[in-house]
Order: C-alpha cells, then structure tokens, then sequence
C-alpha cells in the first residue's frame, strides 16, 4: 500500500468520524409511519409504554373530529388506551383511561358551553409511568371553556394494571396548580400549568416539569409519587422563545428534556434536547427532532393541514414521547397538526432510534 493511499484512507476515516461525532440527537430518528389512527377522532399525545410481557400501550389523547383540532382539545379530549405487540403496532383500541365531565359530542357552539367551574374537562396530553408496583398516568385538565387556557392544571390517576381501574390521586386527581406566591415566575400565569414530564430522580424523589408562563419549562419536587409537589419559584429553561410538550428522561449520565422548537431557537418545527447536571437549569441544548420533511417524502400541496397555518411549507412534530428500553430511547411518538397522508382527522406518528449513544 503506497503511502498516498495511506494518507487518503486516513483522511476518510477522520471526516467520517468527525462526521459522525457531530451528529445530533435528531439525527438518530427513522420515520416508520402512523402509530394510532381512529376513525371519526381527532388523534393528539401518544405517552407509550411497556407492559411486563412486552406489548406496547399508548395513552392517547383523542376527541370527535367533528369538533376539529381547537377547540375540541379544550373540552372533549379524553385519554384512550390502545395496545399493539410491537412498537410500530398496529395498535388496537382497548378502553377510555380518563374522561371529562362533558359527555357525548360538543353543542354547536362549544365556546358558549356554560360549565360549573368545580368540574373538570377535557382530560389532555397523557404521560404515562411505571413507579414501583404502580403505573402512574398524568395528564392535564381544566374547569371550563370560558377561563381557558388559565385554568389549566396537572392530575395524576394510578392503577396496579394498564387496563384500569385508574384512581384520581388526592382532590380530583389535582397535583399542580399555578402558585398562589406572587414572587414566583407563573404567578398568575395565562396558560396555568400544563403537559406534565415525570423523571424519577435517580436518588429518590420525584421531578415533575411542566410549561407555564412564556412558554417556558418549570419544576415541582415531591418525595412520595402522589404529592404534594412544591413548585420552584423559577423557570428551568432559558428560552427566549415559545418551547412546550417537554418529555423528561435521563440521558447519558445528564437529566434531558426533549421539547418542541415553535418558533425557532434552533429551528421552526423542529424540536429540542435539553440537557442539565442538575435536573433544574438547562441551558445546554441540541436539536432534538426535525421537521416531518427531513424523515420522509412529504408532498405538502397534498397533505391536510388540520391545525397550524394551511400555507406552511413544512409539516411538524408535536407533543414528542419517547419509549425507553433499559432506560435507553427506542422510539418516539408524536402528533402532528398535518396528516401527511391527507386523511379527514389528525393522526400519531412513530419513529425509531437508529442508535444508542
């Protein structure tokens, strides 16, 4: 071998490994297609699971069609169970996990629905979590259409099994609610607090982040599973810029949140990985996801747009949620304002980690 050809492999080699070195968490994703589909509903957050014998369980939030992305979300969404044998499904319907106050469809005006303030609807964006011997299920909810987005808050319902029955923990399944202490960061906050990400922390304890005020990341601590949750009087994100749909997860040695980018920190309808030493200041980030259109042939004179801007160029993810295997990212699910395939409802999405870092 002549020394020249030497010099060449080796200059290969090192634009390769520093090709791959410099490859980001984004860029580990293989789009696989729909996860869930449901015939006559809107499809939104897909929280997955394992089970002890190796199905795979999506909590999903889902709501008539009829009632469009908004505002059904706000009053009719309930949590549906579907189960498939592997991560890529099919994933049958199994049974409804939570529901709201409000029974059968919507009136034709649901903005001018009056509600008693005491009861709570519209059960949203699941995460669901094995803690022990128990399986743990957050999720969102609020008391009306006519304060909304400022009432929302954070609920937790547990069962021994993934079939049910789930138990609202404490008053209403209620565990967090926007602080009463005007020195803090949400005090009063115009979106309340919303789209839970539960971390067990790795020295016992338990890390509860969610999206308030600004759009940011905040977090609330607790030492028992069911509460209370004491809230941090500040944000864990620097964002200048809309984030939200946070999944927490530990991820090489670091604390990770992965979110959306909304509006451009990295890039518009991407997502992003957040990492932290701490688990309460991340300010260290990559990208997390890329739009649609860099996983997959998208044809967007085509598609139906669903919620979002009809004349976007791109399609993106929403509400990301990993499933993890020994603790590592195997897939993540996601919903999406656009389905690409240009059906009459929204759908969830499946894609799958190429490697494990």
């Amino acid at each position: 071998m002549t020394r020249n050809l030497i010099l060449v492999i080796l200059v290969v080699y090192c634009c390769t490994m520093k090709a791959q070195s410099q490859s980001t968490f984004a860029d580990q994703w293989e789009f696989k297609g729909i996860a869930v589909q449901d015939s006559g509903y809107t499809i939104w957050g897909t929280s997955p699971i394992y089970d002890d014998d190796g199905k795979v369980h999506l909590f999903v939030a889902r709501w008539p069609g009829e009632l469009k992305v908004d505002p059904g979300w706000r009053t009719h969404s309930e949590i549906a169970h579907y189960v498939g044998d592997s991560p890529e499904g099919p994933f049958e319907f199994s049974d409804v996990a939570v529901k709201g106050d409000i029974e059968g469809k919507a009136p034709c005006n649901p903005a001018i629905h009056k509600v008693r303030s005491e009861n709570s609807y519209a059960a949203h964006n699941p995460a669901i979590h094995k803690v022990d011997s128990l399986y743990a299920l957050f999720f969102i909810m609020n008391t009306g259409f006519e304060e909304h987005p400022s009432n929302q808050f954070i609920c937790l319902a547990t069962s021994k099994s993934l079939y049910g029955p789930w138990e609202m923990v404490g008053e209403n399944g209620k565990i967090l609610t926007p602080p009463n202490n005007p020195d803090y960061w949400n005090y009063k906050a115009s979106n309340g607090v919303n789209n839970p990400a539960f971390l067990q922390h790795p020295d016992g304890g338990y890390f509860l982040y969610f999206k308030s005020e600004k759009a940011k990341m905040g977090l609330a601590v607790a030492e028992n599973l069911e509460g209370p949750y004491v809230q941090m009087p500040f944000p864990v994100t620097v964002n200048d810029r809309n984030i939200e749909d946070g999944y927490a997860f530990m991820y090489n040695g670091k604390f990770a949140l992965l979110t959306t980018d909304n509006h451009g920190i990295m890039e518009e309808g991407g997502g992003i990985l957040w990492t932290s030493e701490d688990g309460i200041h991340f300010d260290k980030y990559e990208k997390g996801f890329h739009r649609i259109n860099q996983y997959t042939s998208v044809d967007m004179n085509t598609v139906a747009v669903h919620y979002g801007p009809k004349n976007r160029g791109y399609a993106k993810f929403e509400r990301p949620q990993l499933l993890l295997k020994n603790g590592k990212p195997e897939y993540l699910y996601v919903a999406s304002g656009t389905n690409i395939y240009g059906g009459d409802c929204t759908v969830s999405y499946v894609l799958k980690f190429k490697t494990n870092k």
